[in-house]
């Protein structure tokens, strides 16, 4: 049996193929959150016609990209700052802002927790609950938030609970995070799955507060992980002044530089994604809560956390079982609070959804 202690990533296709002998090549990963329709047809045609861009040095201010992205968001340029992915924005706004005491929203992605330990600041959890859908009590966090912390970072929609915080609901924890002088960290890699984006993005805010913190990526929606090109928004000039200062030049590349400037304006990719995620959002959801010793946690973007509660099964044996019909899907056991009962998959398409949930069907029975 496959031992879990690694908690496979959905990444890590080439340690699942290590340890089961099954091509990566061969598994459908419903672990990885990357858009099934992968990288856009015209996106790819764009690129094989301008190679030609990697002879030269990129724009060392981004200027063009940053238009961009500054269009597609409805944000000032100005306020945007590029980067070798979210991952690696998220190291250069933590070591600017050097957070002493930090709050973070829970369970959610580790890589907020380890990049402040590392600047030998103290991390300390919220946690939502189970048997509450994993919603924020906002009212009590809001509490919470009295007790001053430097930062305080969320995920919307959350990874992995699909859970969403309105704009409204954004407006008051920024408002109390600039009452303690602190600063409201938002990553929303995922919000472009969502069907009501302009009610949960905080990007709009970023005019009324300076103390707020938005961060994208291309790697989900625009189905690009290999790329590496993520953007953070923020009016703090003297944040981004401390960024500009620690920043290695040309972290992104001209491919990549090149490639943002066309995705943020291809239309038909974003339309049919969106309808795609609707349309298996809903059917995915609805034959697993037919699946008896099954619960279904409400999704607002393109995953979805499932908890088993029948005796004798866990997310180990599902795991297990899916992988040797060769679909990966994740066991949540290595997020703090949950354990080996939860598992979450991203919504494929449908012939690939369909399988998965016989898959399922049978490993429960």
């Amino acid at each position: 049996m496959i031992q879990h202690t690694d908690h496979f990533h959905g990444s890590d296709l080439e340690k699942i193929e290590t340890a089961t002998g099954i091509k990566k090549e061969e598994i459908i990963s419903f672990s990885a959150n990357v858009n099934p329709l992968g990288l856009s047809d015209r996106l790819k045609h764009f690129l094989a016609e301008h190679l030609d861009v990697i002879t030269s040095y990129p724009d060392r201010e981004y200027t063009r990209l940053r238009k961009a992205i500054g269009d597609y968001i409805h944000c000032n340029p100005d306020h945007i700052i590029v980067g070798n992915g979210a991952t690696e924005l998220i190291s250069l706004f933590l070591s600017a802002l050097n957070p002493k005491k930090a709050l973070i929203i829970g369970p959610t992605y580790s890589e907020y927790e380890r990049e402040i330990s590392l600047s030998g600041g103290t991390v300390h959890y919220y946690f939502t609950k189970a048997e509450e859908g994993f919603r924020l009590d906002v009212s009590d966090f809001l509490l919470e938030m009295k007790q001053g912390y430097d930062l305080v970072i969320l995920c919307n929609p959350n990874n992995p609970t699909s859970t969403t915080l309105t704009v409204e609901e954004l407006t008051l924890l920024l408002s109390e995070s600039g009452r303690q002088k602190g600063c409201l960290m938002v990553d929303e890699t995922y919000v472009e799955f969502v069907e009501n984006e302009a009610e949960v993005s905080a990007v709009p805010l970023v005019e009324q507060f300076d103390n707020l913190i938005v961060l994208r990526g291309t790697s989900k929606f625009f189905a690009s992980p290999g790329l590496r090109l993520g953007y953070g928004i923020t009016k703090n000039r003297h944040l981004l002044s401390l960024i500009t200062e620690q920043k290695n030049p040309w972290t992104i590349n001209s491919i990549a530089e090149l490639a943002g400037c066309f995705m943020f304006q291809d239309q038909d990719f974003m339309e049919a994604s969106r309808n795609l995620m609707k349309q298996e959002r809903d059917f995915v959801c609805r034959a697993l809560a037919c699946i008896n010793g099954l619960t279904v946690f409400p999704t607002t973007c393109n995953f979805v956390l499932v908890k088993i509660e029948k005796e004798g099964k866990d997310a180990d044996m599902l795991f297990e079982y899916c992988i040797k019909k060769k679909m990966m899907i994740r066991n949540c056991s290595s997020f703090p609070t949950l354990n080996n009962q939860y598992f979450r998959i991203c919504f494929m398409e449908h012939q690939d959804n369909l399988a998965l949930i016989g898959a399922i069907k049978e490993a429960m029975v």
